[in-house]
């Protein structure tokens, strides 16, 4: 019998007779210690770079770290913030210049002269002012995300029907059916996608932004859709806190002339000079708005009604609204 066989043994059957060249067991030994339990396995070590049998515990890079556009990240992807960096930290310092300034030499005044409600007032606009400021310069103002390789090859795909070996551009439009009325899609070469209605291509930035309004280099931040609303108010509460400290101010002035004259008084109240240089001057709503450009597709024109209503419906809606 061959030692890779095995061989059926009957109960009480005479055991077969060794091989010649094998060696017969010696005496069978004490049972001992069993074996200890296996060590325990290593833990993967995460890295963020590496070849090879290393790639295997990389740790997988997130969205943010791999972003195509512009932007900047902070605090782990929470924040972003588009360019213009020096015009945004020129934004906080106007208003925080002008406000301090008023709070030191012009509210103690009002508040023993008039009422201690005067810098309350101007507190609370002074924090929603900078609340809304920063909501609209760190929150995404609707980038959309770019086509994957696959999904462009496939669109090239779809639109070269003729199965020529030519490459062929896709075409600037596609019209496609939406509640009943035919609109018109503008293709972006950069994003590789057809744009949604309202949604244009920022070139501070390069993305593509849903509803895009305009790119505010005061606020450092594009605006559209996402963040609105937080403009919107930016720009309301602005106006009301600019015009709070003019009056207030003016009053204040107007008080301390009555027993000086009105050099001395100048000189008493410095809260004046980045109100006049340029502290009063916010961004207009919609000055830089974003419109038909020079081939662009023309949107359909809004009715007067809804024009009424898009601040009350930015405001007040669940989600941003604009009419498309």
């Amino acid at each position: 019998m061959k030692d890779c066989e095995y061989q059926q043994i009957s109960p009480g059957a005479a055991p077969p007779p060794a091989s010649p060249g094998a060696r017969r067991p010696g005496p069978a030994a004490p049972p001992g210690p069993g074996p200890g339990p296996p060590p325990p396995a290593a833990a993967p070590r995460w890295s963020s770079s590496g070849s090879g049998s290393g790639s295997i515990g990389r740790r997988p890079r997130r969205k943010w770290e791999v972003f195509p556009g512009r932007n900047r990240f902070y605090c782990g992807g929470r924040l972003m913030l588009a360019g213009h960096g020096g015009v945004f930290a020129l934004t906080l310092l106007l208003i925080l210049t002008t406000t301090v300034l008023f709070f030191v030499f012009d509210c103690p005044f009002l508040a023993r002269q008039l009422t201690l409600a005067i810098p309350i007032i101007a507190a609370i606009l002074f924090f929603f002012v900078m609340s809304c400021l920063l909501q609209t310069s760190f929150t995404d103002p609707g980038i959309l995300p770019r086509a994957t390789v696959c999904e462009a090859a496939a669109l090239e795909k779809q639109i070269d029907n003729t199965g020529s070996s030519t490459y062929r551009p896709p075409p600037r439009t596609r019209e496609v059916m939406i509640n009943g009325q035919m609109v018109k899609l503008k293709y972006c070469f950069t994003c590789k996608m057809f744009r949604p209605p309202r949604t244009s291509h920022c070139s501070v930035c390069d993305n593509c932004v849903e509803r895009f309004d305009h790119h505010c280099p005061w606020v450092g931040n594009c605006v559209g859709r996402r963040n609105y609303r937080f403009f919107y108010a930016f720009i309301l509460s602005l106006s009301f806190l600019t015009a709070f400290i003019f009056a207030c101010v003016v009053t204040h002035l107007t008080l301390r002339s009555q027993g000086s004259n009105f050099l001395s008084t100048l000189k008493e109240t410095p809260a004046r000079y980045p109100l006049s240089a340029g502290g009063n001057k916010a961004p207009s709503l919609g000055s830089k708005a974003h419109g038909p450009a020079r081939g662009a597709v023309r949107p359909p024109s809004i009715p007067t009604a809804i024009k009424v209503l898009s601040p009350t419906a930015v405001l007040c809606s669940a989600a941003p609204y604009l009419p498309a």
